[in-house]
């Protein structure tokens, strides 16, 4: 990691107090206010901040891509002398791929479906008049291979939604690298990948940019992934810069208290351990100490996807002769990287989806052959906490009605049922008025709490939570992951948390099982497998966690 730090003669980009407004009635009047910095040549600059930190309209002032609702109202961005504020579209729209290149946090959204990657690419080529014919052909393929794609003769001709999240990021990169830009702007771009394609993507960005010789804005919420990449890094809070400086100066010697709050929130080994002997007494003393919840016997589930005109037939064994445990005061973590089936095993518990074979041992009884009229009076007892928290709350409903509805459908009188759910907001550490409110009045982090709430109101035995906090910042994580550890202890409640990330997993899990191509390849308690993993897969899942040579102070012995 290189120590540079900003000068005006390797400025290639200047941010100068640049202020963009938010309409009335928003949380505060300005999205990013009196923000300054530079873009050095040849370096990496992070920008670290939360969701609504203003880190991604900066990004967007930059490329000229502010929604019509949000306007600079002061402040320069210049560029080789050209304050972009004053450009006119044309003029952006020669400079945007060609001078700045963007990768977007979401592949799916931002590539079209219905167009083959490798005229994408081709298309931002055609789109400044360069390269053509096979010349244009053989610069797609020169793209795919610099980028790490396989095949790229096959893959040209391939649509997004036939790559994986991973390779449809490589095409992203692909796409802002077509025209050698002398600034990339990475804005979030491994955020929804597993911690292995992170990895890889990390790397790429970091090779590309020493070969290339670029200057790389790389937006980002998590402090691991800057100790791995930052030259230098910039801090930003609620639109304002509270932090600057280089890498190993902030990440070493953090200076405002939202920077140290980031970096103690980072993930790291195991500190579930200390609190397993107070757990253990309280179970003891309930004499419920070491009572199976679940216990699952080689469980299989195969897919079979039908065989079209280009298509083969393919069988995928999802989930493959898996046994597990899950008692009662306990959390058992499923770890493993997109298709290793564990969230799979989540679906089949919750009989979303039907099994092969095997059984599922709830509270002794096996739930697997019960039909869903027969599962109808046990589906109350097995509750999903749900990735994403946008997505799973109805947003025509108000929050009292989302808690109240499953309750009320069980026979709960209204008033009762309204009790628990003013009782149930207060347990997630929600104001009591947000039972009046709709899901767009909260936070991604306060919707997941909401969601946390639903999934208690029934008095559930088992929670199956599936990636609950993989789309949270990663403050936000820490607390989410707080409140489900202090609320397990308080109700006893069984858990199976599911998540690509050993980091997380190793923060709440009492034991572990990983798992690759739909068998457990490792388990054992968080420290073991940690610590002191045995399968090479679960040693490549953690080697590729972010900011393996860097310990944040807070986490230091």
């Amino acid at each position: 990691m290189r120590d540079q730090t900003s000068s005006r003669s390797d400025a290639l980009l200047q941010v100068q107090n640049l202020t963009v407004a938010l309409p009335a009635g928003g949380d505060r009047p300005y999205a990013v206010r009196d923000v300054s910095f530079t873009l050095n040549k040849n370096e990496i600059l992070c920008i670290v901040g939360e969701s609504g930190s203003g880190k991604s309209i900066s990004a967007n002032a930059i490329m000229g891509l502010l929604p019509t609702y949000l306007k600079p109202e002061s402040g320069r961005i210049l560029f080789r002398d050209q304050d972009l504020l004053q450009q006119s579209e044309e003029t952006l729209l020669g400079l945007r791929g060609k001078d700045i290149g963007m990768i977007f946090q979401e592949p799916m959204s931002a590539l079209n479906p219905v167009m083959k990657v490798g005229d994408q690419i081709a298309e931002v080529m055609a789109v400044h008049q360069l390269y053509s014919g096979a010349a244009r052909t053989a610069r797609v393929l020169e793209l795919l291979r610099l980028v790490g794609l396989p095949d790229p003769e096959t893959l040209q001709h391939a649509y997004p939604f036939r790559l994986s999240g991973g390779q449809r990021q490589r095409v992203m990169i692909a796409m802002a690298l077509a025209l050698e830009p002398a600034i990339l702007i990475a804005d979030e771009p491994t955020t929804a990948l597993d911690v292995t394609t992170q990895a890889q993507i990390l790397k790429l960005i970091k090779d590309i940019q020493s070969a290339m010789h670029m200057a790389v804005m790389f937006i980002t919420h998590d402090f691991g992934v800057v100790a791995d990449i930052a030259d230098r890094v910039l801090v930003m809070e609620k639109g304002l810069v509270v932090e600057q400086g280089a890498a190993k100066e902030i990440l070493n010697r953090p200076q405002h208290p939202y920077t140290k709050r980031l970096i103690a929130a980072v993930p790291h080994g195991s500190n579930k351990e200390t609190q397993q002997d107070l757990q253990a007494e309280l179970l003891q003393q309930s004499g419920l100490a070491n009572t199976p919840v679940l216990e699952v016997k080689n469980l299989r589930k195969t897919y079979v996807t039908a065989r079209g005109l280009f298509v083969q037939k393919r069988v995928v064994k999802a989930v493959d002769d898996v046994s597990l445990t899950v008692r009662r005061g306990q959390t058992l973590g499923i770890v493993g990287e997109s298709g290793s089936g564990k969230s799979t095993i989540g679906k089949c518990l919750l009989k979303l989806i039907d099994i092969d074979s095997g059984q599922m041992l709830f509270d002794g009884k096996d739930i697997a052959p019960l039909d869903p009229a027969q599962f109808r009076p046990l589906r109350h007892k097995i509750q999903m906490i749900f990735q994403d928290p946008f997505a799973s709350l109805n947003p025509r409903h108000t929050v009292g009605r989302i808690l109240t509805d499953g309750p009320i459908a069980n026979g709960v009188p209204r008033a009762q049922a309204e009790l628990r759910a003013r009782e149930l907001l207060k347990l997630v550490e929600l104001e009591e008025s947000a039972f009046d409110r709709y899901p767009n009045a909260f936070s991604g982090g306060q919707r997941q709490r909401i969601g946390i709430a639903r999934a208690l109101a029934l008095n559930p035995e088992l929670l199956v939570a599936d990636e609950s906090v993989s789309a949270l910042d990663v403050s936000v994580q820490a607390q989410v992951l707080k409140l489900l550890q202090d609320i397990q202890q308080r109700l006893n409640v069984a858990m199976i948390f599911i998540t690509h990330d050993l980091r997380v997993a190793a923060q709440i899990c009492d034991q572990i099982v990983v798992m690759h191509k739909g068998r457990i390849v490792e388990r054992g308690a968080p420290t073991e497998v940690f610590d002191q993993p045995k399968d090479p897969y679960t040693k490549k899942l953690i080697a590729a966690i972010p900011g393996q040579d860097w310990k944040p102070m807070a986490n230091r012995a």
